[in-house]
């Protein structure tokens, strides 16, 4: 019996590996974000805020986007990054002195449940390592190495918009 519940889960497996399907080809409305715990200005809010969009996200958007301050941050979107389950964009905030705030992920595979379920997992490691290392020298998510490589292409444009 066992070995007949192990055969129907296998063939009842999809994997995304039978080519794209459709994707995400607008701002996905959940996105992906979260914001540096260094930031001065405005309250951080560690709150979820996930939406609830086709792509299954989840992150940490602060409610000082429309802060009091006389805002010199700087707000650029990278190029999108066509890759082989979709296309993949990153947005920075930045402060005065250039650090990195905020990194949202704007658009990114969402086609079928294996992009969601990958994404869900990946997109969020990937900003944490964006903050922390302040740069694009970070590691790709194993496992997600479709996406990753999407991502640090449109973090890279993002990152030379801004002159970092």
């Amino acid at each position: 019996m066992s070995t007949l519940s192990a055969v129907v889960l296998l063939f009842g497996y999809h994997t995304s590996t039978s080519g794209p399907a459709a994707t995400a080809q607008t701002p996905v409305g959940a996105s992906l974000s979260t914001t540096s715990s260094a930031t001065t200005s405005g309250g951080s809010n560690g709150g979820a805020s996930g939406g609830t969009g086709d792509s299954g996200g989840t992150g940490s958007d602060p409610s000082g986007s429309s802060g009091g301050s006389a805002s010199t941050s700087s707000t650029v979107t990278g190029d999108v990054a066509q890759t082989r389950w979709g296309p993949v964009q990153v947005q920075l905030t930045t402060d005065a002195s250039g650090s990195i705030t905020r990194v949202e992920v704007v658009r990114y595979p969402s086609g079928n449940h294996e992009d969601e379920q990958i994404n869900s997992y990946a997109l969020p490691v990937l900003v944490r390592e964006t903050l922390d290392a302040q740069s694009a020298d970070i590691d790709m998510v194993s496992g997600a190495t479709v996406t990753s490589e999407g991502y640090l292409q449109s973090l890279q444009s993002a990152l030379d918009q801004v002159g970092a």
